[in-house]
């Protein structure tokens, strides 16, 4: 049992996921809590086969809550986490606020469970690209230790939320008509196109998304000088994310170990079917928890063997997001 639960941020596109999660996984919690901005408040949403009203977010709104899963951005997460925390709520929170504070454990429930037991009150969800990669890597890297990432990703505009969508389906059925495609959410049409991810360049060259996945994977794997580096590309595909990725290992290793290890990863499905031509695809991944792997072959630009090619695919407001985050309500609730 989970106790009082609170979803903050419960009427965007995360935290309506989480909402049905917790029907879908039969999440055992003794009162659920729905709280967003004054935007937000009133809306009606079914969680458990209850109708709850959200309620708008106030000082009092954390009373009594034994877990707060946070889903409404880095700015809210500052301000409201503290007081959730010292309500005595534990916070799961989906926004980058917290992720590399070293107080706080990064935590994917596959890969580093055991970081939970040191939390103080605020548990970091990863960064949704960081996931999907991590969940297929790190299987590898238990078994033999990876140096170098190489990751390319394709990133659906679920990735910034239900306008985000909205704005892919209005720009579509704009283009289709003949009209112009009118950016509001993203800084360019995203319909028929695609460009870099949509938040700042560094002075190296590296946008903070790209950065995520160097610095999060580092800290999840407690490996701080694995070498990551990233390309983050946003494409017009409605819902899930997909990544190449290249890698290179201490060791040779075969495209036959890798299918191996992978086959009894946890949150993993290989789909690597060579003579029909079927490997991981956004559609396929869409409303599934496991992340999809596919292309799993050789690198022949490293002819000593350590070098293999995977691709993936995984939906970003399910594992990428919410699923991750109840996931980590469900491992605290045990360690309890």
């Amino acid at each position: 049992m989970a106790g009082h639960l609170a979803i903050f941020g419960a009427t965007g596109a995360v935290g309506r996921e989480a909402c049905g999660l917790l029907g879908e996984r039969d999440v055992r919690v003794g009162e659920v809590s729905l709280l967003a901005s004054a935007r937000g408040a009133g809306s009606v949403i079914e969680v458990l086969g209850r109708s709850v009203e959200v309620k708008e977010v106030d000082d009092g709104s954390f009373e009594g809550v034994d877990y707060v899963i946070f889903s409404a951005g880095g700015e809210r997460s500052k301000h409201w986490a503290p007081v959730a925390k010292a309500a005595g709520a534990v916070v799961i929170d989906n926004s980058s606020a917290f992720r590399m504070d070293p107080r706080v454990p990064l935590v994917v429930p596959e890969i580093n469970p055991g970081d939970l037991k040191g939390h103080e009150g605020i548990i970091a969800n990863p960064n949704c690209s960081t996931i999907m990669m991590n969940m297929a890597v790190w299987p590898l890297h238990r078994v033999k230790r990876v140096r170098r990432i190489v990751v390319s990703t394709y990133q659906s505009v679920s990735g910034a939320g239900a306008a985000a969508m909205e704005e892919l389906r209005s720009q579509t059925e704009a283009v289709l008509a003949g009209e112009a495609a009118e950016p509001k959410v993203f800084p360019h049409p995203v319909a028929f196109n695609l460009f870099s991810h949509n938040t700042p360049i560094d002075a190296e060259g590296y946008n903070t998304e790209e950065r995520k996945m160097v610095e999060e994977t580092r800290k999840i794997f407690h490996e701080p000088s694995l070498a990551v580096t990233a390309t983050c590309i946003r494409v017009p595909v409605m819902r899930a994310h997909s990544e190449s990725i290249n890698l290179t290992f201490e060791e040779p290793i075969t495209p036959g170990e890798v299918r191996e290890v992978l086959s009894q990863a946890s949150g993993v499905e290989i789909v690597d079917d060579v003579e029909g031509g079927r490997f991981p695809m956004p559609l396929e991944a869409s409303g599934k928890d496991d992340v999809l792997v596919g292309r799993i072959r050789q690198d022949i630009s490293q002819p000593d063997g350590r070098g293999i090619e995977l691709f993936v695919c995984g939906d970003q407001l399910r594992k990428g997001a919410a699923l991750n985050a109840v996931q980590i309500m469900e491992a605290l609730a045990k360690i309890v």
